[in-house]
């Protein structure tokens, strides 16, 4: 069995303050796709190059103290992709695909970091021109390999996904433009929501605002995905959302699938 976790860390030096290194050892993962490391290489160094067994690969934005994503595994990838093409957004450090290739298979196990539109109009923008190069470059990888993708996507798709969703109908991470491309990319692209094929069920959130009593009251939306395509989303056997011990804004999201590297 192959798990797959999927974390926004918020800052991968804070989340570690809350117990991330224990728990990342008693999880017993064997890839862990994070967001929002909020790090460069000089405070990754020595500290957080390994969580446990699974070693650390990062793409790391050029501004300090912003975004950032990575990939720990307990298996050596045979390939590294820092960045998908964007000079805008690879700079920002969004993008990280680890390959697993061998003569049979060809594999990609990605964390990506979506931006957020929330803080105005010119992210927003910015968020839609991300959307729009993100589709053709799935659509590509899709024709050439296996692969999923974990993240924090900052949608979420359908009413189900969010407390309240009627309030939310004009805010960045609900915009019917917004969850059109997420239809478009699960329909038209062909990837697949793998946590909804396995739980159908209301109230699965992943993000709780820090405003309002928000955890405490579960007023929450689901961002975080793994979306894979069709051949490994069956694969997969059971979903979790570890809601035990906070690290972060963000809830890990966790699948078991029934592969291995």
């Amino acid at each position: 069995m192959f798990r797959l976790v999927s974390l926004n860390l918020n800052g991968i030096r804070s989340a570690a303050t809350k117990g991330l290194v224990p728990w990342a050892e008693a999880l017993g993962a064997d890839c862990m796709g994070v967001q929002e490391i909020k790090a460069q290489q000089a405070d990754v160094a020595g500290r957080f190059e390994r969580l446990h067994d699974l070693h650390g690969h990062f793409h790391f934005a050029e501004k300090k103290g912003y975004s950032g994503v990575g990939v720990y595994t307990r298996k050596t990838p045979s390939d590294v992709v820092v960045g998908f093409g964007s000079p805008e957004f690879d700079a920002e450090g969004r993008y990280l695909e680890l390959r697993f290739d061998t003569p049979a298979r060809k594999l990609s196990i990605i964390s990506c970091y979506f931006p957020s539109g929330s803080s105005g109009e010119e992210r927003q923008l910015a968020k839609f021109r991300f959307l729009a190069l993100m589709t053709p470059h799935l659509q590509r990888l899709k024709a050439e390999r296996e692969f999923i993708l974990v993240g924090d996507i900052n949608i979420a798709h359908k009413e189900i996904d969010l407390k309240n969703w009627r309030s939310n109908q004009k805010n960045s991470g609900f915009l019917p433009e917004e969850r059109a491309w997420m239809t478009h990319t699960l329909d038209e692209v062909g990837l697949v929501d793998v946590f909804r094929t396995l739980n159908p069920n209301a109230e699965q959130y992943t993000w709780w605002s820090n405003r309002g009593q928000a955890w405490a009251k579960n007023v929450g939306w689901r961002l975080d995905y793994h979306l894979a395509t069709p051949a490994l989303a069956k694969l997969a056997r059971k979903e979790s959302i570890f809601l035990d011990q906070r690290f972060s804004d963000h809830a890990p999201l966790i699948i078991d699938y029934e592969f291995d590297l």
